[in-house]
């Protein structure tokens, strides 16, 4: 036997076969009665268009009312922080210590030069006391009313109208009426 290994020979090559060449045919037509409804396809199309040109006009006529709505209600809310700013400051003038002096003055009272403490401890009274006198001399402001000018008092108001400037509408409808003073001048509270 011999050392040497066979070996076997290579096998031939086969040459690739020449490629056919692609032949198009034309496609099969359908019979009529096969043939698909068009026309409705068309119609559900252009309809389904048509709902969604009508369905985003109206909801862009919705939001555009939407914005003229809250620029009416921001403009409504700014006129009336104007009017409560308004307010707020004729309530502070009203409720100045020198206008309710001088409604005091005009209601008959005056002030009293002399008070009169009393010691609650052991219930002493310190001080003589002594009637208030009336009088240009005793009804002289030391304050300035720069605050007040333009309120009227309450003796110079009419039944059911409000010291409050620049009010509009009907004045006994937005304030309460004060009671009507008593016959000696001095008014009287109504508590019930």
């Amino acid at each position: 036997m011999t050392a040497l290994p066979a070996h076997s020979a290579p096998a031939p090559r086969r040459a690739p076969e020449p490629a056919q060449p692609r032949r198009l045919q034309p496609a099969p037509v359908p019979s009529p009665r096969r043939a698909k409804p068009r026309l409705a396809y068309a119609i559900i199309a252009v309809s389904a268009v048509a709902a969604i040109v009508v369905a985003q006009l109206l909801l862009s006529i919705a939001v555009a009312q939407g914005a003229y709505e809250i620029d009416t209600y921001e403009l409504r809310r700014a006129e009336l922080a104007r009017q409560q700013q308004m307010l707020v400051e004729d309530l502070d003038r009203v409720q100045s210590p020198q206008y309710l002096a001088m409604n005091a003055e005009a209601l008959g009272m005056v002030p009293n030069a002399d008070p009169v403490y009393l010691r609650l401890s052991d219930g002493a009274v310190l001080g003589e006391p002594t009637a208030a006198a009336g009088g240009t001399a005793a009804s002289g402001s030391l304050v300035s009313n720069a605050l007040i000018t333009g309120v009227p008092l309450v003796t110079e108001q009419q039944t059911g109208q409000t010291p409050i400037e620049g009010a509009t509408g009907d004045a006994s409808a937005a304030a309460p009426v004060s009671p009507p003073l008593p016959s000696d001048g001095l008014p009287t509270p109504a508590t019930h």
